[in-house]
């Protein structure tokens, strides 16, 4: 019982930072913009957090660091893209390299390292108190952070579908024309939806840092991919995303299990994106995507 409820929780832990990211994705893809920019989003957001945590001993102050630097990192997708109208994919890419660079350059002037920061203490985040009884799962499911990720999940798919400020989002993902034949700007709406997406990745920014307790070089590690695997695989809709995920993150426990037991080491490291090809080659052919997304708007109706 106990090693199932230790799988169970080392499966949930890798989960959330790809989860938190997806959801991200949904809202800046719904809206109309492709957001190859997730993998910065998400080394950003981890980045502030450890400083912010570092700086002032809070880990309160060092979740909303987390979550500026991802709406931040966002905030400059949408002038290129949304504003600009630059090419969506090829501003995520300079995004992400940008990023990868950036937080090694400011490791080495705030910290004298280019690998790492100093550790955050271990109880920056603890789980709350009435959770020991679910043992290494409660570790998990007890910190503020998971619950609010749950909150953050079950809340996204009601305010994407179910809500006037959702409904405006899809339109301009899928319709941009008629948005703004009733008045309601495209610019500003799709806007709404990076921002607010890369606010939401930032949280999984802030629960890799506070996992790893410090932040290391390169530390997003290619989860905003997968990430984005995943949104495509649950057709842009937040709880199918969760659900792919969760399937993401158990085929990267299983590369950790089997790691030291004789299985060839590249092989391990290639099973979580073995899984997200299988799953995009099984799913992405039915998965219909918003029907202008990646298509710059121009007042008007007129799009390029």
């Amino acid at each position: 019982m106990d090693f199932l409820l230790s799988v169970l929780a080392q499966v949930l832990r890798i989960a959330v930072p790809y989860a938190l990211v997806a959801v991200g994705g949904c809202f800046s893809e719904r809206s109309g913009v492709i957001n190859i920019a997730l993998e910065g989003i998400l080394l950003n957001s981890a980045f502030g957090t450890a400083v912010g945590t570092i700086a002032t001993g809070s880990a309160e102050a060092g979740v909303l660091c987390g979550v500026l630097a991802g709406a931040l990192t966002a905030l400059v997708h949408t002038i290129v893209t949304v504003v600009g109208r630059a090419d969506q994919i090829v501003s995520g890419l300079a995004i992400n390299i940008a990023s990868l660079g950036a937080t090694r350059a400011l490791l080495k002037v705030l910290y004298t390292s280019a690998s790492n920061s100093p550790r955050i203490l271990e109880s920056a985040w603890a789980p709350l108190p009435g959770f020991a009884l679910l043992g290494p799962l409660g570790e998990v499911v007890g910190q503020p952070l998971f619950l609010f990720a749950v909150a953050v999940v079950l809340g996204a798919e009601r305010f994407l579908l179910r809500s006037g400020t959702g409904l405006l989002l899809r339109a301009a993902g899928e319709r941009p024309a008629a948005l703004d034949a009733t008045g309601f700007s495209v610019v500003r709406t799709r806007a709404t939806g990076v921002i607010l997406g890369g606010a939401i990745a930032g949280f999984g920014g802030c629960w890799l840092a506070f996992q790893q307790n410090s932040f290391t070089h390169g530390m997003s590690g290619g989860r905003g991919y997968i990430a984005l695997a995943a949104m495509i695989a649950g057709k842009w809709r937040p709880s199918w995303a969760v659900a792919a995920c969760l399937l993401f993150a158990a085929a990267e426990t299983l590369q950790i299990r089997f790691s030291g037991r004789g299985v060839p080491t590249q092989f391990l490291q290639m099973i979580p994106y073995l899984v997200a090809l299988a799953v995009l080659a099984g799913w992405v052919g039915r998965a219909t995507p918003p029907a202008a997304i990646g298509r710059p708007y121009l007042r008007g109706g007129e799009e390029t």
